[in-house]
C-alpha cells in the first residue's frame, strides 16, 4: 500500500458495498451515446479503464423524454437502452469495478428542439440568464420553460421509479439522483428557480418534496443504501444560487438522513464558480446534519482529498476532469506518477472524430 495517500487508497465499506479504495469517478456528461441515446460498447471501454476507481458513476442518464437536454447523452428508458448498459456494467464489472447510474432530469436546462417544439419543463416559468444552450440546432437563446402542473409530478417521479428499476435490472450495483447544477430536481430545492405557492413551493419543506418523493420511490425498487444523492449547495452552473441556501441545503440533508442511503455526494468545491451569497457550505456542514457516509467534489487534488479523508469530512472523493485524461488515476496516485495534462478539451463534453474514440478512450495509461 502507497504511503503517499494511504486513507484515500484504502478500502472502504461503503454501507454494505466493500470498496477498493475510497475514489470514485465523478459522473461526467461525455455525449458518446449518439442519436439514439443507446449505451454501446465504446462507452463500455470507457467505463473499463476507469474501473479501478472504488466506486464509478455514470454521466447522468436521461430518465425520460422529457428529461433530455443534451445531444449524444444516454437514457435508460427503453428496452434497447436497458441492453446497452448492460453490457456497459458486465464489462465493468468483469474488470472489477462496482458502478452506480446516474439518473438525470435536465428541467429547464433544456430546450424545444429536443421536444419536437415543446418547452421544457421547471417548477417555474424563469429562463436560465445566460447567453445561449447548445441545441441539436447550434448555439439558441435560452426559452422560458413552462411551469409544471401540480398533477404532472406524480408522472415525473414514477420516471425516476421505472428507470431505477431499469438500471437495477440492467446490473447496476446502485443509482444516485442527480439533484444538482440547475437540473430539474435542483431548481425545485431552490427559491431562485422556485417561486411557487403551492405544495411543491414557498418554503424550505415544500421546495424539498419533489425530492422526498422521488427518492422515496426510488427506495421501493432500489435498497436505501445503494441510492445516493448529489448536491450542489455553493454552485453557479445553470444560473443556480439562492439567499437560502444555507436553510435549504440544511434541512435537505437533515431529511435524506432518515433514508440511510449510500452515501450523500455533495459539490463542495467551489471549482465551478461560488455564488457568493453567504459563506459557502462545506462537509464539515453536512456532517452536523447527515449521519451516512459523505462524499465530497470539485476541484480536489489526491492531497486534498486525503487530508479531507484523514480529517473525517468526507469518506470518500469523487473526481472528474482527473479521470477524463488519465483512466489509470487510481494507479498514479498509488505510485506517485505525474498526472497527464489536460488535453482535447473540445471533446470533454462532446464528441469529435468519426467515433468518438478522441479525447474519449485515447489517453496514455502507465505500463
Amino acid at each position: 500500500m502507497s504511503t503517499i495517500s494511504p486513507q484515500l487508497l484504502a478500502p472502504i465499506e461503503l454501507r454494505d458495498l466493500k470498496l477498493k479504495n475510497r475514489i470514485a469517478l465523478a459522473p461526467m456528461t461525455r455525449a458518446r451515446a449518439g442519436a439514439e441515446r443507446i449505451p454501446n460498447s465504446l462507452m463500455a471501454e470507457y467505463y473499463v479503464q476507469r474501473a479501478s476507481a472504488g466506486l464509478v458513476i455514470t454521466e447522468g442518464t436521461h430518465i425520460s423524454e422529457q428529461a433530455i437536454g443534451w445531444s449524444g447523452s444516454p437514457g435508460i428508458y427503453t428496452e434497447a437502452m436497458r441492453k446497452g448498459w448492460r453490457n456497459v456494467v458486465d464489462a465493468v464489472h468483469q474488470a472489477g469495478g462496482t458502478i452506480f447510474m446516474q439518473l438525470w432530469h435536465c428541467g429547464r436546462s433544456s430546450h424545444s428542439s429536443y421536444h419536437g417544439g415543446k418547452l421544457a419543463v421547471a417548477p417555474s416559468a424563469i429562463a436560465i440568464n445566460e447567453e445561449y444552450i447548445h441545441t441539436p440546432n447550434g448555439k439558441q437563446p435560452h426559452e422560458v420553460p413552462r411551469a409544471l402542473e401540480a398533477s404532472e409530478m406524480a408522472g415525473i417521479v414514477a420516471d425516476y421509479r421505472n428507470a431505477a428499476k431499469a438500471a437495477i435490472e440492467a446490473g447496476f450495483d446502485g443509482v444516485e439522483i442527480h439533484s444538482a447544477n440547475g437540473y430539474l430536481l435542483d431548481s425545485f430545492l431552490q427559491s431562485k428557480t422556485n417561486q411557487r405557492t403551492d405544495d411543491y413551493g414557498g418554503g424550505v419543506e415544500n421546495r424539498y418534496r419533489l425530492l422526498d418523493e422521488v427518492v422515496t420511490a426510488t427506495c421501493e425498487v432500489c435498497p436505501a443504501n445503494r441510492v445516493g444523492v448529489r448536491l450542489s449547495p455553493n454552485g453557479v452552473y445553470n444560473d443556480m444560487g439562492s439567499p437560502d441556501f444555507r436553510e435549504q441545503f440544511t434541512y435537505t440533508a437533515e431529511q435524506l438522513d432518515k433514508f440511510g442511503l449510500a452515501y450523500l455526494h455533495v459539490m463542495d468545491g467551489l471549482a465551478f464558480g461560488f455564488h457568493e451569497l453567504g459563506e459557502p457550505m462545506t462537509l464539515s456542514d453536512f456532517h452536523k446534519v447527515f449521519t451516512g457516509p459523505l462524499m465530497g467534489n470539485c476541484g480536489y487534488t489526491q492531497q486534498t482529498a486525503e487530508q479531507t479523508i484523514v480529517d473525517g469530512h468526507a469518506d470518500m472523493v469523487s473526481f472528474g476532469r482527473p479521470f477524463i485524461s488519465n483512466p489509470d488515476l487510481v494507479r498514479r496516485f498509488a505510485d506517485g506518477l505525474e498526472l497527464n495534462p489536460d488535453s482535447h478539451v473540445s471533446t470533454w463534453y462532446t464528441t469529435a472524430g468519426p467515433d468518438g474514440a478522441k479525447g474519449y478512450t485515447d489517453f496514455p495509461v502507465t505500463e
